[in-house]
């Protein structure tokens, strides 16, 4: 089987914390994930001319990172967010508006070229908080191809209708609990099965709700696995999700047992929870990944 072509859209941004700042953005964070453990992803987004972005776009060609489909804006900042650490290890954010990817716009040979090179495409909802970004995200939803979206329902930016365009378009759903209680209440889903609904109402292949170090329940329309990782020490749960969603993802594509992909999700976010950050500084943690992937 050849190596699955995805494609992530959405933002990159600098995580700020107060003594350093990080790469970050969740569909940034999972694209780099599959580019490390595969060798090749494709990353549209947007970023500022400015400090951040040069900064950025650099360091990123620097590593042999595609920057071919990320913008450059003219007329706003590259995004960034203000992190903090709580006694719990947990992030608090503080997110700038009106970055370069709330106005995301893509060329239509760039929307030729992303249905014509990809399997798997992955969006989130936080993307789409711009009115042009959601356009573009809305106008690569009717490909012959599989997609993947990760909810992010934590900040106001979407609405029912966001959600339930999502929901009719993707074969892969991600969430957390938080999330998933609140998609019951929105679309007034049966609070006994929820997910099970989920899968039937919108012909959903495979939905994971993480439960952060409790694990995570994947759920298909005919099996449900439930594994809870080994604890290791936290120092940051940063982007523990999106490294779940990158394995997720390539195991859904190698159709991995549900068994599998939970095991390797759950263990690989774990691991991500042990470093300052989302992203490793070193090639460590993707090694067994790159062994049953590759």
């Amino acid at each position: 089987m050849p190596k699955p072509r995805v494609t992530s859209i959405g933002e990159i941004l600098y995580d700020v914390y107060p003594d350093q700042k990080r790469l970050g953005g969740a569909p940034f964070n999972f694209i780099y994930h599959v580019w490390k453990i595969i060798g090749q992803a494709q990353f549209v987004s947007s970023v500022g001319n400015d400090e951040n972005g040069k900064e950025l776009l650099f360091h990123l060609s620097n590593i042999g990172f595609d920057v071919s489909k990320i913008v450059i804006d003219n007329n706003y900042p590259t995004g960034a967010v203000n992190v903090t650490i709580d006694e719990n290890k947990v992030p608090r954010f503080k997110i700038s508006s009106e970055c370069s990817f709330d106005f995301l716009a893509i060329s239509q040979e760039m929307k030729d070229d992303i249905e014509k090179n990809t399997d798997i495409l992955y969006f989130g909802t936080f993307s789409q908080r711009g009115n042009i970004a959601k356009e573009t995200i809305d106008s690569l939803l009717n490909f012959d191809i599989k997609y993947f979206c990760d909810l992010n329902l934590r900040h106001n930016f979407f609405t029912k209708e966001m959600i339930e365009k999502a929901l009719s378009t993707i074969h892969l759903l991600k969430m957390n609990e938080d999330e998933l209680n609140q998609l019951i209440k929105i679309l007034n889903l049966n609070g006994n099965d929820p997910v099970s609904e989920l899968i039937d109402k919108y012909s959903i292949d495979l939905i994971a709700v993480t439960k952060g170090e409790k694990g995570a329940i994947l759920t298909t329309k005919n099996a449900t696995d439930y594994y809870i990782p080994p604890q290791l020490e936290v120092i940051d749960t940063l982007g523990a999700g999106d490294a779940f969603a990158a394995v997720l993802c390539l195991g859904y594509y190698y159709k991995l047992p549900i068994e599998k992909i939970n095991i390797h999700a759950n263990n690989f976010a774990s691991q991500i929870c042990t470093i300052n950050g989302a992203i490793p500084t070193d090639d460590l943690l993707y090694s067994n990944l790159r062994k049953i992937f590759t």
